[in-house]
């Protein structure tokens, strides 16, 4: 490696490290609702930043940061629904329901507001075009010429974009929403979640299989069940945490709650299983902007057998 290219590589990547928590919750709020999932969100995200870490020797350090992250998350999360069309055999265009006219909008404040009430699942039934517009103007405050830049496109074919997606979204939401409905947890989630708010750490402990893998955001990934075993030692120390099993998505979840009398959780972990054991655990402690978007049905226990 030159001499030259190590100063520009530690500088980028102390840009980078300075930026990410505010990045990383505005590119999953956007990524999220663009492919409409929290974790294929994330998993969006994470692939972002290994890019932009991998990249950022390059990029001149004059360029504004934010929107060369942006347009990256953007593009991966392009990248992610075409790759879905193509497996479901449908017709992908990103932009194909653009058109370049001007739609002035005097009712900017409403229409925010109408976004941000919305169920994330919801905006899928927004073209990806409108979809964009919509989010990056109502949720994240983008201005059209910064949309403009982002999207490769002209000022009036966002104006066009918003516009519509703003009216096509106002007609959705004039329709009733039914919320997912909730669903038993499995016996290993039940387990989990008893063992846990019962502080059973040495129990949880004891499940773990030999190759268990633990992945937290940000983190470096643990591996093997005695790297893995001090995952629980935090939530010893955690006065009055509890979980409860949850559905997000169709997945199932363990919601976590940082007080007895807390109402929402404040984050999720997902836990793998293979013939009663533990054989992953992703922990989102680091990524609670997860929560804020999600759809969270907690379930109910599963039913003592009366034999």
């Amino acid at each position: 490696m030159s001499e030259n290219f190590r100063p520009n590589l530690d500088q980028g990547r102390a840009r980078l490290d300075a930026a990410m928590p505010e990045v990383r919750r505005a590119s999953h709020r956007y990524c999220a609702r663009l492919v409409g999932s929290v974790f294929d969100g994330e998993d969006i995200v994470q692939d972002t930043l290994l890019r932009a870490y991998a990249a950022i020797a390059e990029l001149d350090p004059a360029t504004p940061l934010k929107p060369w992250l942006f347009r990256i998350a953007h593009n991966r999360a392009i990248d992610h629904l075409r790759s879905q069309a193509m497996r479901q055999g449908e017709p992908f265009d990103a932009t194909a329901d653009i058109a370049d006219a001007d739609a002035p909008d005097p009712l900017e404040m409403l229409m925010r507001q109408e976004a941000v009430g919305t169920a994330m699942s919801r905006f899928l039934l927004l073209p990806i075009a409108q979809r964009s517009a919509v989010i990056l103007k109502d949720l994240l405050g983008h201005s059209i010429e910064e949309i403009a830049e982002l999207l490769d496109l002209t000022v009036n074919a966002v104006k066009a974009a918003l516009h519509r997606g703003r009216r096509r979204l106002q007609e959705i939401n004039a329709t009733p929403y039914a919320p997912p409905a909730g669903r038993i947890a499995s016996a290993e989630a039940t387990r989990y979640a008893a063992l846990f708010n019962q502080r059973n750490w040495d129990m949880l402990r004891s499940l773990l299989a030999d190759d268990v893998r633990l992945n937290q955001t940000a983190r470096a990934e643990r591996v093997g069940k005695s790297a893995v075993e001090i995952f629980f030692t935090f939530y010893a120390a955690a006065e009055g945490w509890r979980v409860a099993p949850a559905r997000v998505e169709g997945r199932e979840v363990i919601a976590v709650f940082e007080g007895t009398d807390q109402y929402l959780p404040s984050y999720l972990m997902e836990i793998a299983w293979r013939e009663g054991r533990i054989a992953a655990i992703r922990d989102f402690r680091h990524a609670r902007y997860i929560a804020e978007g999600a759809e969270i049905v907690l379930a109910s226990a599963e039913p003592a057998n009366p034999g």
